[in-house]
């Protein structure tokens, strides 16, 4: 009988590893423009170190202030992959520290993303590897389950796939579904080139033309006084 709830799927689908390294150092910023503006996690999710995030999606269901399939994800997880785990965006019990952090960092986890609290966030500064989470709380975890593993979560307010592409920045992170991501990279690349020689442009005092703003105030009648307020 399925039982649903409390199941662990012990294969993804990974996408090719030089598809998913295309993605490093391009901003989040860039990807997301090019996603319409979607795909990014809330604001809520924040990083606890400068390490940069990018690999493979594992997803973890979560119950409420519970670790105990997080930590049967450390032992699935490979090298490369961003263990992603929705915790229900709860904080009161922090669902990992330092000592399952750092275990993580060991077996070569590209990150961990936590819709949850966190403990030890001093620690995560040092760790070898990136740290996102929603917040901060020093009551510890339960370990008794249920949960899922490998199944489609919500972090952040984003759906995650096992195998989608994680990338995060001090922006924040945006998800990519392997499927997108041949042409979105492309995009992406694009589009930073493309800001690059703006910022560029600006530094040189060259002057840039942007009539889409008097013609964005002409459509919504925007009145301009040549006075002054009164």
């Amino acid at each position: 009988m399925a039982n649903a709830g409390c199941r662990i799927f012990l294969k993804i689908y990974r996408p090719n590893k030089e598809l998913v390294e295309g993605f490093r150092g391009l901003p989040v910023a860039n990807i997301a423009d090019e996603m319409n503006r979607f795909f990014c996690m809330d604001v809520r999710i924040k990083r606890f170190n400068t390490k940069p995030l990018l690999g493979t999606a594992f997803t973890v269901k979560s119950r409420v202030g519970d670790n105990l399939l997080l930590h049967k994800a450390l032992e699935l997880a490979r090298p490369g992959d961003v263990i992603v785990v929705d915790g229900q965006g709860d904080l009161a019990n922090a669902i990992t520290g330092e000592i399952m952090m750092t275990q993580a960092a060991v077996n070569g986890i590209a990150g961990v993303v936590i819709d949850g609290a966190i403990r030890d966030a001093e620690a995560m500064k040092g760790l070898g590897m990136s740290v996102y989470a929603a917040g901060v709380q020093p009551k510890g975890p339960y370990k008794d389950g249920p949960g899922e593993i490998n199944v489609p979560v919500c972090c952040g307010g984003v759906v995650v796939n096992p195998g989608d592409i994680v990338v995060g920045d001090a922006d924040g992170i945006v998800i990519i579904n392997p499927q997108d991501a041949p042409e979105l990279l492309a995009k992406a690349k694009a589009k930073l080139a493309k800001e690059q020689a703006i910022i560029k442009g600006i530094k040189d005092r060259i002057r840039r033309d942007k009539p889409w703003v008097d013609l964005g105030l002409e459509r919504v009648g925007c009145e301009i006084i040549d006075d002054y307020y009164k």
